[in-house]
């Protein structure tokens, strides 16, 4: 299994890990690997949401009947008189 090594670790980042990985009942190292895959996992998740939204909205017509739409003005009177 491979190995990493953090330098120059900020303090309160560490800190941070320490308190962590008590509260978690884990070891500084443990702890440590399992937010890092947290996080890698994470990254890629927005993406997926993103690219299934906008297929979604490309697939949903813009205004589905036009004639009941307001014009601006109404709705900008309306939300100030509120």
């Amino acid at each position: 299994m491979p190995a990493l090594q953090i330098r120059d670790l900020p303090d309160p980042v560490y800190r941070k890990l320490v308190d962590r990985a008590r509260r978690e009942h884990r070891s500084i190292s443990q702890q440590a690997t399992v937010l890092l895959a947290e996080a890698l996992e994470a990254s890629t998740i927005p993406k997926d949401r993103r690219r299934a939204l906008l297929e979604e909205l490309r697939e949903r017509p813009l205004v589905s009947d036009i004639e009941t739409l307001q014009p601006p003005e109404a709705l900008v009177r309306e939300d100030r008189e509120r």
